[in-house]
Formats: structure tokens, C-alpha cells, sequence
């Protein structure tokens, strides 16, 4: 037998496994009951889930935030559109560069 028919006869030995094996999953998925041994809800009967039971029914009073702090302060600006702009910023310093290089010192 030549290596190309023995490839072939591998994979398709290969092919024949995965199927065989795909196949008992899927009886075995047919043939599975809940867990229970409890029949699912049927539409009519409204199973429609859980919900959250950590959520309260009354609404918030505050904010989400919470209380505004005693010291809070607003702010000098107010930007309430794309054309409201900051007050100018300071001009930044400029950086100084060495005049030459550091070396290191070479091995010898």
C-alpha cells in the first residue's frame, strides 16, 4: 500500500470514529430526561423566568449619586455646547536639551 492510501484509509477511519461518536451524543441527548423528572412549563402556564429578587419595587428617592457633599462648589465654567470653551491654559515650559550627549565609557 502506498503512503497516500494509508493517509487516506487514516482519515477515514478518523471521519468514521467522529461520526460514530457524534451519533451516540445524539441518542443519548434524545434519550435524556430533565433533570427534575419535572415536564418544562408549557407556554400558557407563563414560565417565563424569575427576575431578579434583589431589585426593590419602590422607586429611589435620591439620586444615584447621593447626597451633594457640604463643601461641593460648581464650577467657575459651564460648557453646554461645542462652542463653549475652557479659559485659556497656561503656555507650557519648554524642555531643555543637553548641549551634548551622554557617553559611556567603553570596554577595553
Amino acid at each position: 500500500m502506498s503512503p497516500d492510501e494509508e493517509l487516506i484509509v487514516i482519515f477515514g477511519a478518523l471521519h468514521l470514529i467522529a461520526l460514530a461518536l457524534g451519533a451516540i451524543l445524539f441518542i443519548m441527548f434524545l434519550r435524556a430526561e430533565t433533570a427534575d423528572g419535572i415536564n418544562p412549563p408549557e407556554d400558557e402556564e407563563g414560565g417565563g423566568g424569575g427576575g431578579n429578587d434583589r431589585i426593590s419595587p419602590s422607586p429611589q428617592t435620591s439620586p444615584s449619586g447621593g447626597v451633594p457633599l457640604l463643601d461641593a462648589e460648581p464650577s467657575d465654567t459651564r460648557l453646554r455646547s461645542h462652542g463653549d470653551r475652557l479659559p485659556s491654559r497656561r503656555e507650557r515650559r519648554t524642555v531643555r536639551h543637553p548641549a551634548q550627549p551622554r557617553r559611556t565609557p567603553s570596554r577595553s
